[in-house]
């Protein structure tokens, strides 16, 4: 009796996995969708909490994009919203009890959602360790979607009812090997550290800018480089580091830049005295010297700009 009792449990299809698993890859994707459409420069600035710039600093950096050129943009998280909408499809499919629980097709369904789970935390603990490890920033979205991604895993496990550990722990252990090991790949490649063009340690020059730059930030760069808005930095300023990747590696090149460190590359040492720059960065607007790390939103506020402030 006690048998037949514990197979009508495992035969018996559980329903709150389904809901939460739903609940859980909607909001998924509202995350990754809102990054996606800010990065794509259809939506407001995200409001990020913890550390100021904290998001942008990661989104922007060359972890953020998996390809970029002049006209097509393919930010990371777009690959967040293909894999919440799949979960999403697949958990309201099975929702509408349009398969029986008894079928292959509805277990069939059950391994996809957790094998694109399981894939999908395995990405998300290396690009968490690469977040903190290597960019050395916070984001809140970021953790958010990693949190989403394991919870989902786990609670796969509970609704598919799998008969046997085995070909779980086994096909788990491959799919996640196999996405960390092309994750390490890919991080490896986008690392500006392993950069063929790496300037020689005997150039007294600022550190590379490992961001990559909006639309928004390079036409805001133009304006200030049009309207002979000056930045004053010096190579050995780690402020003046963090201005630049805000504004991004793209953007830096449109900017009007003036090396004041006497013994930097290519430094117009004598101007910046004759200025009167004393701190490191400082900005020149209509004549007025600003000293600081300027938000992007501030500086366009200070220089009048009325172009797209989605940075």
């Amino acid at each position: 009796m006690a048998l037949k009792t514990l197979k009508s449990r495992n035969n018996k299809d559980l329903k709150w996995p389904k809901i939460i698993i739903a609940i859980l890859s909607t909001i998924g994707l509202v995350d990754t969708g809102s990054i996606t459409l800010k990065n794509w420069g259809l939506f407001n600035s995200l409001s990020c909490p913890g550390i100021q710039n904290g998001c942008e600093t990661v989104l922007n950096s060359p972890w953020g994009t998996l390809f970029k050129n002049n006209q097509i943009n393919i930010p990371l998280s777009l690959a967040g919203v293909i894999t919440y909408l799949s979960i999403l499809v697949i958990t309201i499919i099975l929702s509408l009890n349009l398969i029986s629980p008894k079928e292959k097709l509805n277990k069939f369904f059950w391994w996809l959602i957790f094998l694109i789970s399981c894939a999908s935390s395995a990405f998300s603990f290396l690009l968490i360790n690469i977040m903190f490890f290597k960019i050395q920033a916070y984001c809140f979205f970021c953790i958010l979607s990693a949190i989403l991604s394991f919870s989902i895993f786990i609670i796969s496990m509970i609704g598919a009812k799998f008969e046997s550990r085995e070909p779980m722990i086994f096909r788990g252990f491959i799919v996640a090997l196999s996405v960390l090991l092309g994750g390490l790949i890919w991080s490896t490649n986008v690392d500006p550290s392993n950069a063929i063009d790496v300037p020689s340690p005997t150039e007294n020059v600022s550190p590379i800018i490992t961001t990559s730059s909006s639309p928004q930030n390079v036409k805001f760069a133009k304006f200030l480089r049009e309207n002979n808005i000056v930045m004053y930095s010096a190579y050995w300023c780690p402020h003046c580091h963090d201005q630049k990747q805000l504004f991004g590696k793209e953007a830096v090149k449109e900017l009007k830049i003036v090396e004041c460190a006497k013994d930097g590359k290519d430094n117009n040492y004598k101007l910046c005295q004759t200025k009167g720059i004393e701190g490191f960065p400082s900005w020149e607007i209509n004549g007025e010297i600003y000293s600081g790390t300027r938000d992007l939103n501030d500086l366009a506020i200070m220089t009048g700009y009325k172009g797209n402030t989605n940075f």
